[in-house]
């Protein structure tokens, strides 16, 4: 790989390459994790805790019981469908242990979503939620689902919680404390892995049509999380962290990070079931000295919001990773004045495993900026015909690295419609990068606003209007103009107590944006649409 510009920022302290083969798999990963780390705790949840050597032997069980009683083969596919649960780093242990691939499902997909999941990947086993029984009962008849394991809140930890109910039309549904003792009568046949075996088949959001599975290998995953132990160096301490993990687990971001980046450092995991309520999440914060939390400006920005936030213990805290949408600095800034750290902002995604670029560990200020590349990735900003773009210019991020994916699952022409000639993944995101390296998202392709011929991005609308201090959130999207052709809609939530006017916002736009990106209508909205990470989903404004 050539000279990069952003090189300059590595300095003495990160390499430009990583040691691929350092691990096998990323069950090797957790193998030398489980060896170090055995009697600490690696999960905690609802005031429960499992060890390192205690989850393991739980999901030994798992393992056990996919292979042995339901005959699973190595590169079988089993659906995972649970929020932030104890049972859900044992099952995804016991998933890998066997060789199968797991198949990350978010627990609140309404049934066409989930049966179209299903049937895209070919899966017959799932492990489900108890709470998620109900959405699965509506299409599992037209499924190829034959096993059904069912985990409660409880399992493998408090025994007592209570747990929703199973739909009482998914006759023969296995609970999880049966799989466990049934598993522990029998043995686990080893499994060799190697890089190029899948490990996860992560589907996208379908935003852009119908959700499609990322073949994610050992090899990318491997790769990535050896990407991001390399760049932040010290940040991250060996045997010392505490990690908050409000993010769903299903979801790439938490799953590469928090979960088996943190756990190859032997950290405890904090798992948050139900962050939307945050009085209770603020006070489960105040019970530790987290060093690290990732999350997504909405959460952050939620958690500044709610009282008793500021009153938790930031002593310890190292690092808040933000990612997933732009983070506001707006955000970033009221972020740093009560915790004393700024967030350190990400990019990435499902097809890479996720990261691609993050803020390396000297910022000291927030810089509205995505990051500088990880080691051994390269990132090339691209116009529509292709052409790689000076810095400066404005065009779609393209990657190329070890962790991008394999492919989509069986869709071979979608594959090709996202690769370049050279290799490189085009992202659909708009971006650009600055003089020293730096690389600035604009927003995505798909939400830019054409006004009287000029690209309006959303997202510089939402971060003006995010500083004025009665407004809690905003979206805005482009809408039909008779004279610009589009014209900017701005969504506004106000803050509690706020009464802050359209008037006074479009004042505020006037001052601080160019005429045709001020938004022409103003509407106040209690709620903006949410995914379940916690992204702005503006696609469900239009028609508001």
């Amino acid at each position: 790989m050539c000279e990069k510009v952003w090189y300059q920022h590595y300095g003495n302290d990160i390499p430009k390459t990583i040691d691929l083969d350092r691990y096998p798999s990323v069950v090797s990963m957790f193998d030398e994790a489980i060896g170090r780390f055995g009697d600490k705790t690696a999960f905690r949840n609802f005031g429960a805790t499992l060890t390192y050597k205690q989850l393991d032997a739980e999901a030994r069980k798992i393992a056990a019981y996919l292979q042995q009683v339901l005959g699973h083969q190595k590169g079988d596919r089993v659906a995972v469908m649970m929020p932030n649960i104890m049972a859900f780093p044992a099952t995804l242990l016991g998933v890998l242990r066997a060789g199968l691939v797991q198949v990350n499902v978010n627990p609140l997909y309404t049934p066409r979503e989930l049966e179209h999941q299903l049937n895209d990947a070919g899966v017959e086993t799932i492990v489900i939620f108890s709470g998620s029984t109900g959405t699965l009962a509506e299409i599992v008849g037209n499924t190829g689902i034959r096993n059904i394991l069912v985990a409660d809140l409880g399992d493998l930890g408090n025994a007592a919680l209570p747990s929703p109910v199973v739909d009482d039309r998914l006759t023969g549904a296995v609970p999880l404390s049966s799989v466990l003792e049934e598993g522990a009568k029998r043995d686990l046949a080893p499994v060799s892995l190697s890089h190029q075996d899948l490990v996860f088949l992560q589907y996208t959001g379908g935003t852009t049509g119908v959700a499609k599975g990322a073949m994610l290998s050992h090899g990318n995953l491997v790769a990535n999380v050896l990407q991001f132990r390399t760049f932040v160096g010290g940040q991250v301490e060996d045997g010392g962290e505490l990690v908050i993990t409000a993010l769903p687990l299903y979801h790439i971001f938490a799953l590469t990070v928090n979960f088996i980046g943190y756990f190859l450092a032997g950290a405890e995991n904090v798992m948050i079931t139900n962050p939307r309520d945050m009085p209770a999440f603020v006070e489960e914060l105040k019970k530790h000295k987290f060093t690290m939390m990732t999350g997504v400006n909405t959460l952050f920005a939620g958690l500044l919001m709610t009282p008793e936030f500021a009153s938790c213990d930031f002593s310890r805290l190292r690092m808040a990773v933000g990612g997933g949408t732009a983070v506001q600095k707006a955000v970033s800034d009221r972020w740093k004045a009560v915790t004393g750290r700024h967030i350190q902002e990400g990019y990435g995604l499902s097809e890479t495993s996720p990261i691609v670029t993050f803020s390396p560990p000297v910022s000291s200020e927030f810089k509205n900026s995505i990051g500088i590349p990880l080691p051994q990735t390269d990132v090339s900003i691209r116009g529509d015909d292709g052409t790689a773009l000076p810095a400066g210019e404005v065009g779609e991020i393209c990657v190329q690295g070890p962790q991008v994916m394999q492919g989509y699952w069986n869709r071979a022409e979608a594959t090709a419609e996202v690769m370049t000639p050279d290799g490189y993944f085009r992202t659909g995101d708009v971006a650009y990068m600055s003089e020293d390296g730096y690389f600035h998202i604009v927003d995505r392709k798909k939400d830019m606003i054409l006004v009287s011929g000029f690209n309006v991005f959303p997202n510089e609308i939402e971060a003006i209007v995010a500083e004025l201090d009665g407004v809690a959130e905003s979206a805005c999207i482009g809408v039909e103009d008779e004279r610009t052709g589009e014209a900017v809609k701005l969504f506004v939530v106000r803050a509690p107590g706020s009464e802050i006017t359209a008037e006074e916002i479009a004042e505020y736009c006037r001052k601080n944006l160019t005429a045709y990106k001020n938004p022409k209508i103003i509407t106040f909205i209690d709620e903006l649409p949410k995914s379940t990470v916690g992204k702005i989903l503006r696609r469900e404004l239009r028609g508001l």
